[in-house]
């Protein structure tokens, strides 16, 4: 079909279509006129997703996600938005809410569950470009209770997003304050074990009592050493002194007076021997002073020796009582580190108990002031104003989409009437149902057919 024939169909049957039109834009009008009036009211909230959270301080990575905006737009159209804003209108309270609903559902469900359906239906919920403001529209046919519903959806969606982040912090507030409980009693009985241990092993200090007793086991260690050093050496005299190589034999001055008083009447002995004969009176009396003074050598000599071996006696006996003592200081300073090493973990344990108190007494104490809060990151930026105009039915658009329409129908209907009755109504028409070549066109057709002469 070229566009000729088109034109050509239109206006044959302009008259079906122009009435087609009339109809339509007539219908489209009387049911706009008909229809009750809607007015359509909008709260604006603003979310601040920089907002740091009042309790630690921190920003919520939480609110920079892609997805929050449109998890905010889900919460206002959740069913917990809705029946709160049925609880703060009190709606479910109102005598012909409730003969409506029973009218409605026969008594059956919840008659808050019906009236939040029923609000939802009306709303919607925009969130704004490239921003962080939600737009709360809600449409009514009562211009005063449309604003009343968007404001209360505005201040239930508060309500509800701070009743969500308070919840959570409620129970965990309830968690840590048992926690609390359970970190305290761990502390208290860490510190009680470690008092009791200090009074039954009488421990004040153990730092000061094992710096004590490690340095009086030093000191009986040196005084031990020593006493074996005297001991190796008497005894070493002990051995040496028949030979007369002791130094306290040999620096002694009555020895070597005696010994020196020994040479000289053994040199008289001899001369008397010589001189006088053997039993000479005096050389007898020479022999016998000779032999008392070897006696007194002898008995010197003894008592060196004695005094010899008694120190060494007496130093085998002290070395004897040292190592007795070393060793039970030994053993005394082992039990002091086993206490010591004890007192320290019961220590580790009062201290892993306090730090574990303080951390869950610090938590305890965030969420419950998380829980106590009454502030969000949510505010209503613009409250809903009463419409003055209403918003539906929108005469003018419904008339211009009506005429649209009504075109379209009509020109529609024109082609298919044409298409059940076709009719020549130009030469291609005729080629077309003939399939001849056309030689001519006659009469008025003519002006049909541009740049093409008529026969005479």
């Amino acid at each position: 079909m070229t566009f000729q024939q088109f034109l050509l169909i239109l206006r044959a049957r302009y008259k079906i279509a122009l009435l087609v039109l009339l109809v339509t834009v007539t219908t489209s009008l009387g049911v706009s006129l008909l229809l009750p009036k809607q007015f359509t009211t909008s709260a604006a909230v603003v979310i601040d997703v920089k907002a740091p959270d009042m309790v630690s301080g921190m920003i919520l990575q939480g609110m920079m996600a892609p997805g929050y905006m449109a998890t905010q737009v889900d919460i206002i159209n959740s069913d917990r938005v809705a029946k709160t804003v049925v609880k703060m209108l009190k709606m479910d309270q109102s005598a012909i809410i409730q003969k409506q609903w029973k009218e409605a559902t026969k008594g059956e469900g919840q008659l808050i569950d019906w009236l939040a359906n029923l609000l939802q239906k009306d709303l919607d919920v925009k969130p704004a470009r490239e921003s962080t403001v939600i737009n709360i529209n809600y449409t009514a046919a009562d211009p005063d209770f449309a604003t009343a519903v968007a404001n209360a959806f505005a201040q239930a969606y508060i309500n509800v997003n701070l009743d969500l982040q308070v919840a959570p912090a409620r129970q965990y507030a309830t968690f840590f304050d048992d926690q609390t409980k359970e970190a305290r009693a761990k502390l208290e009985k860490a510190q009680q074990a470690l008092s009791d241990y200090q009074q039954i092993y009488g421990i004040t200090s153990a730092d000061e009592r094992m710096d004590f007793e490690t340095a009086k086991l030093n000191e009986t260690s040196s005084q031990l050493t020593g006493i074996q050093g005297q001991t190796t050496d008497s005894q070493s005299k002990r051995l040496n002194v028949k030979t007369d190589t002791v130094a306290e034999v040999m620096q002694s001055p009555l020895i070597n007076g005696l010994k020196a008083d020994i040479a000289r009447l053994e040199s008289r002995l001899k001369e008397s021997n010589v001189n006088l004969g053997k039993n000479h009176p005096q050389t007898q009396r020479y022999e016998a002073e000779l032999n008392s003074l070897k006696a007194q050598l002898e008995g010197e000599t003894q008592k060196i020796t004695s005094s010899i071996e008694t120190s060494y006696q007496i130093g085998r006996a002290r070395e004897k009582q040292l190592l007795d003592a070393l060793e039970k200081q030994k053993k005394r300073v082992l039990k002091l580190n086993k206490q010591r090493d004890e007192l320290n973990v019961l220590r580790r344990d009062i201290e892993s108990a306090q730090r574990s108190f303080e951390l869950v007494s610090q938590r305890a104490s965030q969420t419950n002031i998380a829980s106590q809060t009454n502030q969000t990151n949510i505010a209503v930026l613009n409250p809903a104003t009463l419409p003055t105009t209403p918003s539906k039915p929108r005469v003018l658009l419904n008339t211009l989409i009506s005429i649209f329409l009504g075109t379209l129908l009509g020109v529609g209907l024109a082609l298919i009437l044409e298409l059940k009755e076709r009719k020549v109504r130009s030469a291609h028409d005729l080629f077309d149902a003939l399939d001849l070549p056309v030689l001519g066109i006659i009469g008025s057709a003519t002006s049909l057919l541009p740049g093409k002469k008529a026969l005479t």
